[in-house]
């Protein structure tokens, strides 16, 4: 068995040998432990793609290795930001394995999936241009809006890289119940074949309508053009899970082409959110390109808009900036396609999304 190159999912038990970017493990509901050099830790091996941090394979061996992710991934770092430290290194001690001697992997620990005859509830995915779009923030202020309105909300992060942070911001946020694919036996999805991705987007939207979701948010991790969530959202599976996308950006240029590269293939964006919305600047400028309603993170969380966009109901070309509701003219973007003047200056939330402050 030593001599078999490790597989993503297998736990391994390694120990601590160089602090560098990361500095912390997360834990079960977003706990984290402060590494120190001469820790020992399980962890396990997987890919990652992450843009704005590391690109790292599952290495051919069991020798020394890097923690490629805070939420516990051993892998191999092949590329880099440039603003990222050092990877934190590791020394394998061995495969964790059961009392027969079996390697313990995350497919043997999932989640089982109960299948259920009833109807799917109404179910909107967050998808973003890239890394830190602001996806996790948008997707918790519609669950807690949704929730607040009374809905029963079911969550799901079905791609992406093991964190436990996400799934307890959406928590925290008010969903009834989480799922990711951690929990069906994935530590990353990248290098997933596509019938696997497929199977965590069922097995996702299953669980969670089984546990009787009345409404369903999924966040697709990573931006549209990274591989598998652009084979994904093309799927016929996809299309069959999801009622409306909310798109989350970065900057005005990129919202307009992702809201431009989604509707060309035929995909139902009901509304765009994201990390533009701190710009005041940037918002306008989307505004005047796209002519679907544009919303901070904080509007969603009321559970009127909440609603609304959930439903796909919201007038085209709003604008809502504050939670406060539309305006009586809701929101209309001028003829001359700039924001009317008494909407130039929009609310300064900007910051991260924690459950306070979206109460």
């Amino acid at each position: 068995m030593e001599d078999e190159p490790p597989r993503a999912g297998q736990l391994v038990l390694c120990r601590v040998t160089e602090i560098g970017q990361h500095r912390f493990l997360g834990q079960v509901h977003g706990k984290r432990n402060r590494l120190f050099v001469g820790d020992t830790v399980v962890v396990a091996y997987g890919a990652r793609y992450a843009p704005d941090q590391f690109e790292a394979e599952v290495p051919d061996d069991l020798g020394p290795c890097d923690l490629v992710a805070g939420g516990g991934i051993a892998g191999r770092v092949m590329s880099s930001h440039s603003r990222m430290k050092s990877p934190t290194r590791l020394q394998p001690l061995g495969l964790v394995t059961d009392e027969q001697g079996e390697v313990i992997t995350l497919a043997r620990l999932a989640r089982p999936v109960v299948p259920v005859l009833a109807p799917r509830p109404p179910t909107v995915a967050v998808l973003g241009t890239s890394m830190n779009a602001g996806k996790t923030t948008v997707a918790a202020a519609l669950i807690r809006g949704l929730s607040l309105a009374g809905r029963r909300v079911g969550a799901a992060k079905v791609t992406g890289t093991g964190a436990p942070g996400d799934p307890t911001l959406m928590a925290d946020a008010g969903a009834a119940r989480v799922i990711d694919f951690t929990d069906l036996g994935f530590a990353t999805t990248y290098q997933l074949p596509m019938p696997q991705v497929i199977r965590v987007l069922r097995s996702a939207v299953t669980d969670l309508t089984s546990h009787q979701a009345d409404a369903i948010v999924l966040e697709v991790a990573d931006g549209i053009l990274q591989r598998e969530t652009a084979a994904l959202m093309r799927t016929p599976e996809f299309r069959a899970s999801v009622d409306g996308i909310v798109f989350a950006a970065g900057d005005s240029v990129s919202a307009v082409a992702g809201v431009r590269l989604l509707r060309d293939e035929g995909l139902p964006v009901v509304a765009l959110s994201g990390a533009l919305t701190a710009s005041p600047l940037a918002m306008a400028e989307a505004m005047t390109n796209v002519d679907i309603p544009l919303y901070q993170a904080a509007a969603l969380s009321d559970p009127s808009i909440a609603g609304q966009v959930f439903a796909g109901g919201v007038t085209v070309g709003g604008l809502v900036a504050d939670g406060g509701g539309l305006s009586e003219d809701g929101g209309q973007l001028a003829d001359h396609g700039r924001l009317p003047q008494e909407r130039s200056r929009l609310t300064e939330y900007s910051g991260p999304l924690t459950a306070e402050t979206v109460a």
